[in-house]
Formats: structure tokens, sequence, C-alpha cells
């Protein structure tokens, strides 16, 4: 039966469940798989309504049935963009801001795809775009996520004020959207939204560090022409878009920071006083450690602990890193504490590059 349902066979599946037939009354309590699937979720999700129709009407089939994670047909429908079977369900009374696991919406669901028309039918059947889930997503925030400039101009339209939000870590929809490296829709918050410049999540991160780190230097630059981003401002450890983008090994970016809007390719961070060349040696970012040092990172640059940045990459048992910062002239010197970066070996590669370049350990 499962099957005919799936595959929308619904002359084959009425035989199965001919009046004469004992399993018709017991169909409905059926559960499938691991979250306990009834006929009418698989029905909605695979968009038969002829399917949907003979469950609900012949059958009986509750339409605010849901599985283990609270999810009903209506969540189905809606996250397929199946739009005849969400009218279907929403004309039988289906509940249209039913919430399922995480406290997410039929609607929210709807928005992670780029099916309008199954948008506007939830929302003229009233659902609420500024119900949030438990993370503080409202509908806007997921469509921008997705990138769906349309989606997020509708919702605009019929609620104003969608935009006006805060996931619980203080994430806006700018910093998932730049994040993500949806330009258009940056586009369209910048155009039709008021975000304050340099807007800080809880970890001090703004939508330009998000761009630099995920390598969106498009979004990057629009966010300094149109939304006066700072390309130096800190998190709340106090690291720079600089060092951010050297954890991630995005060295596009960090030609853009150094190159061309001049930051200080030896800038420090936080209160250990890391240089860029530290985070990307501790991350055993090879080409991020030529890129810093084409750009003039000083190979000798201490932290506040006297730690270099072969500290780093020992640490961080990070071979590559230790071979080429030795290759560029950086000589093991003992830290603050007299610990030597060759002492922070553990793994036999890492111990090697040592031995081959004739330092004892």
């Amino acid at each position: 039966l499962l099957r005919l349902v799936q595959e929308g066979r619904l002359d084959v599946l009425r035989d199965e469940l001919r009046p004469d037939n004992a399993l018709g009354p017991v169909v409905q309590s059926w559960r499938y798989g691991r979250l306990g699937d009834t006929l009418l979720h698989h029905a909605a999700r695979y968009g038969h309504r002829d399917v949907l129709a003979y469950l609900v009407e012949t059958l009986g089939m509750d339409v605010e049935v849901f599985n283990s994670d609270y999810k009903r047909p209506l969540h189905e429908a809606a996250s397929m963009g199946h739009g005849e079977c969400v009218s279907y369900l929403l004309e039988r009374g289906a509940s249209v801001d039913c919430l399922k696991k995480a406290d997410w919406t039929p609607l929210m669901m709807a928005c992670t795809k780029q099916n309008l028309e199954v948008i506007k039918a939830l929302v003229e059947h009233g659902a609420n775009p500024l119900l949030k889930n438990k993370d503080g997503w409202n509908c806007f925030h997921i469509g921008s996520r997705e990138g769906h400039p349309q989606v997020l101009r509708y919702l605009l339209d019929v609620s104003p004020g969608s935009w006006d939000t805060e996931s619980t870590i203080k994430r806006t929809p700018l910093h998932t959207a730049a994040m993500h490296g949806c330009f258009d829709v940056v586009e369209l918050l910048l155009e039709r939204c008021q975000y304050k410049p340099d807007s800080r999540d809880k970890c001090g991160v703004t939508p330009f560090m998000d761009a630099i780190q995920n390598g969106h230097v498009n979004i990057a630059r629009l966010l300094l022409e149109k939304h006066q981003a700072c390309p130096s401002a800190v998190d709340a450890l106090g690291a720079q878009p600089l060092h951010r983008a050297a954890v991630t090994a995005q060295d596009e970016a960090i030609q853009f920071l150094v190159s061309e809007l001049g930051v200080d390719v030896n800038e420090r961070a936080t209160a250990l006083q890391l240089t860029a060349l530290h985070y990307a040696a501790k991350e055993g970012h090879v080409h991020t450690i030529q890129t810093l040092l084409s750009l003039g990172a000083d190979v000798h640059a201490k932290d506040g602990k006297s730690r270099s940045a072969l500290h780093a990459a020992c640490a961080g048992q990070q071979a590559d890193a230790a071979r080429i910062l030795l290759c560029a002239g950086l000589q093991d010197a003992p830290d603050g504490t007299g610990m030597l970066a060759q002492q922070l070996a553990r793994k036999p590669d890492v111990i090697q590059i040592f031995q081959e370049t004739n330092v004892s350990t």
C-alpha cells in the first residue's frame, strides 16, 4: 500500500481497499519508518492530491495526524512545494500554523523552497510570518538563508516588519545572507530593510565578517559600499575579519583586505596578541601562510607569550605548516616559558620535520 500511495496509483489502491477488504478500516493506524509517518504523510510528500482526497474522504483519515516529530501532512506538502495538496489540506481544515519538532510551521518549511505560490496560499489562509522556531528564526530569516529574493519581497509586502528579527544568538537575516553568499538577497536587504551597520551577534560577528570568513568578497564589497561596514571591526574575542579569514583559509578575502583596503597584515588579535599567520599556522593552511607571507606578514612575529607561528603549527600538529615556516627562515626559539616549538610536536610527521632540518628533539 505504501508504494501505491507514493506512486500515486489511486485505481490500484482503491481495489486493494475496496469495502469487502478488511484492510480498509485499519490503514488509518498504520505507521511507517522511524518517525511513524502515515499514508497521508506520504501522499502529501509525493504530491498526490487525488490520493490525499481518497484517504481523507473515503477512509476518514485525519488531516491533523502527526508523526513522532509532530510533523503533519501540511508540513510535508508545504516543504515539498505541492501547491494542490497544500490547498486541499487547508480547505479540509488543516491548522495553518501547526508546529512540528523545533517549532517549525508549514510556512517556514515552504520558505526553504522557491515556491511562491505555496507561500502565498499559506499566508492567504492566515499563516503568521512573524512566528519563530526554537532557534529564533522566522520565515524571513529562513528565506534569507535560502537566497530567494522574490520570496523575501513578498514577505515584506504582506508583513513589512518581518525583516526586523534576530535569532536566539542575535543573528539577523543580513548575517545569514552574507554568510551563505546570497548576493541578491543582501542587495535587497540593504535596499528595503534598516539593519544597523556592523550589527553584532552574540559572538561579536558582523555581516562583513561573515562574508569575509566564507570567501564572499563581492558581498563584502557591497557591505562596504552600501552599508558603511567597518573592515577592522573586532569580534567578542578581539579578532578582525583578517584573522577570521586566516582561520578559514580564504586567501582571496585576505588579499582583498590587505591589498585593497589597507588592513595591516600583521594586525594583532585577542588578548594573546595573535597575528593572522599564527591562526593560519595553527589550522595548517599552507597556501594561506604563503599568501600572508607574500603580503608582508612578519614570519618572526611573536604573540603575547613570545610564541611564534611555529609554536602554533606544532601545537596544532601541522607538519606542512611547520615545514614552510622553517623554510621561510623562522627558527625555533623558546617562548616566554622557555618552551621550544619542537617540544609541542607529538605526531611523528611533525617530529620528522625538525629531524630533517637537523634540529635535535
